[in-house]
């Protein structure tokens, strides 16, 4: 499933630390198991560069 919709539905500790973290080669297993409750996959343990991205874009305050 993209990131655009599983994003919304990620509980917000989670969310919080793939914010605070991002680009992280590890994420630690309570965000794994956030990631795929809301529909979402990780391979190597990781999110794609392009999930990344999305993270960074999401948390960018618009002016």
């Amino acid at each position: 499933m993209e990131i655009h919709l599983w994003w919304l539905e990620i509980e917000l500790p989670a969310k919080q630390w793939l914010r605070e973290n991002t680009g992280a080669g590890q994420v630690p297993s309570h965000v794994v198991a956030a990631v795929e409750t809301a529909g979402g996959t990780m391979t190597n343990g990781t999110l794609s560069d392009r999930e990344w991205e999305f993270i960074v874009t999401q948390s960018e305050f618009v002016d």
